[in-house]
C-alpha cells in the first residue's frame, strides 16, 4: 500500500511496446507544477532503502539474467549494490548510475522499474549484444536521511527527508578523484575497474526552473566537458547523447536543454571519461525530491513523466547498442542545441 501512490503515477506511462511507450495526453512533464509552497511532497511514497534492497534480491532470484551483488558499503554501513546483466563479456557494456545525491529519487525510481521489465521478455534479444550494469541509490544515507547533520529546513513530508550529501555531508560527485568515501570508493573498486565498460549514463535531478527556447525543460544532458578527455571517448559521448535526445525530446512530453555543467574531474561525468576512457552522459532531471530550496523541490505531479523519462534513457541507449545504430547517431544537434537558462521563480 505504501507504493499506491506512484504506483497509480506512473500507471499506463511505464508499459513498454516494442521499441517505445505508450504516451499519455498530457500536458509535457517540463510544465508540470513546482513546488510553490502548495504542492505535496511526501518522500513516503519513494522506496526506501531497505525496500530497494528486498526488490533487487526479488528480481535476482526470479530473472535467470540478472546478477545482483554488493560492492560495498555506506558510511552508515548500508549496502551498496549493482545489478548486472552480462550475456558476453565481449559485448559493449553500458552503466546506469542513479542517486549520488541522496534527494534525487525518481531516477533510482525508473532504474527498478526497468529491472522489473527486463524480466519479462519486453527485451528479448536486447542482452545478446549488450551487458548493463546498473547501481541505483549510491547514496543510501542521504536517501534515507540518517546524516550526522540538521535536516530541520528540508521541505518534504513522509517518513523522511532526503539530503544530497552522504552522511558526512560530503558531495559524492565531487569526489571522483581522492576518492575518499566508501561509496565511490567502493564504485570505483568494484564496478569502474571490475568491469570493461563502454558506455555511463549518470542520473541526476538539477532544480525545477531551466528552461529552453522560453519553455520548461523535463531535463537537461552533457557529454564530458573537460579538454582531457579523448576525441574518440567524446565522440561516442555525444552519439549517446543523441540516442538519448531523440528517444525523449520526441515524445511531445519530453523537452531537453543542455546543461551549463563544468570541467573539473571530480565530476563523475569528466573524471570517469579521462581515467578510464568510458564515454560519459550526464542526464539531469528536472526538480528534486526534497531540498530547501523551493525552486529546486518539484511537485508529485510530475513523478511518473520523470520516471518514464529514465525508463525511456535506458530502453533506448540499450537498444541502440546492442543492435549497434548508436554508431549511426547524428551528433549534429548538439551545435544547434541551447544551453539551458533559468527562470526566475516566482513562489505562489
Amino acid at each position: 500500500m505504501k507504493k499506491q501512490m506512484i504506483a497509480l503515477s506512473v500507471a499506463g506511462a511505464l508499459a513498454f511496446s516494442g521499441t517505445a511507450f505508450t504516451t499519455p495526453q498530457a500536458q509535457a512533464v517540463g510544465e508540470g507544477p513546482g513546488y510553490g509552497g502548495n504542492e505535496t511532497i511526501n518522500t513516503s511514497i519513494l522506496h526506501t532503502y531497505s525496500e530497494m534492497a528486498e526488490f533487487l534480491k526479488t528480481q535476482d532470484a526470479k530473472q535467470a539474467d540478472l546478477e545482483v551483488e554488493v560492492i560495498g558499503q555506506s558510511v552508515k554501513g548500508r549496502d551498496l549494490y549493482v545489478a548486472k546483466y552480462i550475456k558476453n563479456p565481449e559485448n559493449p557494456t553500458i552503466l546506469f548510475l542513479t542517486q549520488q545525491h541522496g534527494n534525487e529519487q525518481l531516477t533510482t525510481e525508473g532504474a527498478l522499474e526497468f529491472i522489473k521489465h527486463m524480466g519479462t521478455g519486453k527485451m528479448k534479444g536486447v542482452l545478446d549484444g549488450v551487458n548493463i550494469l546498473i547501481v541505483p541509490m549510491l547514496n543510501p544515507d542521504g536517501a534515507m536521511g540518517d546524516v550526522d547533520f540538521s535536516l530541520d529546513d528540508y521541505i518534504a513530508s513522509g517518513d523522511r527527508n532526503l539530503t544530497r550529501y552522504n552522511a558526512v555531508e560530503v558531495d559524492l560527485n565531487r569526489d571522483h578523484v581522492d576518492k575518499i568515501q566508501p561509496e565511490t570508493k567502493a564504485l570505483h573498486e568494484n564496478v569502474m575497474q571490475k568491469y570493461d565498460i563502454d558506455y555511463m549514463i549518470d542520473l541526476h535531478h538539477q532544480g525545477a526552473q531551466s528552461e529552453r527556447d522560453g519553455k520548461l525543460v523535463s531535463g537537461s544532458i552533457l557529454y564530458p566537458t573537460t579538454p582531457n578527455v579523448d576525441e574518440d571517448v567524446l565522440l561516442k559521448s555525444k552519439q549517446l547523447g543523441a540516442v538519448v535526445f531523440d528517444a525523449v525530446d520526441s515524445t511531445g512530453w519530453g523537452h531537453l536543454g543542455k546543461y551549463n555543467g563544468g570541467s573539473a574531474e571530480t565530476i563523475s561525468r569528466n573524471g570517469i571519461a579521462v581515467e578510464y576512457g568510458i564515454s560519459t552522459l550526464l542526464f539531469e532531471m528536472r526538480g528534486m525530491s526534497d531540498h530547501f530550496y523551493d525552486s529546486y523541490v518539484l511537485g508529485q505531479k510530475s513523478n511518473g513523466y520523470l520516471i518514464k523519462q529514465t525508463i525511456t534513457t535506458l530502453d533506448a541507449t540499450v537498444r541502440a547498442i546492442s543492435d549497434g545504430s548508436i554508431a549511426d547517431a547524428d551528433i549534429s544537434f548538439w551545435d544547434t542545441l541551447a544551453t539551458q537558462t533559468t527562470r526566475p521563480y516566482e513562489s505562489e
